[in-house]
């Protein structure tokens, strides 16, 4: 049986090379590519989109692409440009299926489709989202977090147990979780307490008396944008999530899941 084609779009937001290649090369029947910002342009035409699509691959967003960090001052906020438009416009038009990953969720932050794609937007500094103001998001880590399974029939939650243990960096962003179909959530506490300020960190400043509202507690779900099926999962950090087995077990069935969706909009 051939590999299942996936191309990793990373970059933008530092991470463990190492640990997440070792991660790559642990999925059985998985042919993994990883493009890297500013090269991944070349792949975010409309051309690239079509070549990807006749190849049969799944895109996988592990990357941080419309902000850039400037230590110790204010970010410059990028828009996409309008090749980038485009080809997001082919993809969910070509039904080309999407798993997006942790940071990922930060992307694109001034591109209100983004987080229409995504169902949920984590915001680095203030800003506004379907009419509503939101202060910056929150972030913790590391935190030792309990997951539950809440709906262990998806073949995404296949052979995981109904609650696991994870280490890992969490979120306190908006997330539209009406509109999706919720996977995994996580017992981690949701006061804004627990948090640290988002666009205090990248600043080096001060988060004085930062407060957010609460929000979902999801950290997996899956839903339908135009024509391709998109999975968002939240947990990714580092090493402590890469190789534990559980978190493999859900790329791997989050990948080939996508892959079956991938021949079944084809076939329509």
């Amino acid at each position: 049986m051939s590999s299942l084609r996936v191309t990793w779009i990373v970059g933008g937001h530092p991470y463990d090379e190492t640990a997440f290649a070792d991660m790559l090369n642990s999925l059985d029947g998985v042919e993994s590519d990883v493009l890297k910002w500013p090269d991944a342009s070349a792949l975010f035409t409309v051309n690239g989109i079509e070549q990807m699509h006749r190849e049969g691959r799944v895109l996988a967003l592990y990357d941080l692409p419309g902000i850039h960090f400037n230590k110790g001052s204010e970010p410059d906020l990028i828009d996409p440009p309008s090749p980038v438009i485009e080809a997001w416009k082919r993809i969910t038009q070509l039904g080309i299926p999407v798993l997006a990953m942790h940071h990922a969720i930060a992307s694109w932050p001034t591109w209100p489709l983004f987080a229409e794609i995504l169902k949920g937007r984590f915001h680095y500094v203030p800003a506004t989202l379907r009419g509503k103001r939101y202060i910056d998001s929150g972030w913790a880590n590391p935190v030792h977090q309990i997951f539950d399974v809440l709906l262990p029939s998806h073949p995404i939650c296949e052979g995981l147990p109904e609650s696991f243990e994870l280490t890992d960096e969490t979120y306190l962003c908006p997330i539209f979780e009406d509109e999706v179909t919720a996977l995994i959530s996580t017992r981690a506490n949701g006061d804004s307490s627990n948090f640290s300020s988002a666009y205090a960190a990248i600043r080096r400043a001060d988060a004085g008396d930062w407060f957010h509202q609460d929000e979902s507690r999801l950290v997996a779900w899956t839903h339908q944008y135009e024509m391709s099926t998109v999975v968002y999962l939240q947990p990714g950090d580092g090493p402590l999530a890469f190789s534990n087995d559980h978190y493999r077990k859900l790329i791997s069935n989050t990948l080939c899941w996508l892959g079956k969706e991938r021949e079944r909009i084809n076939e329509k």
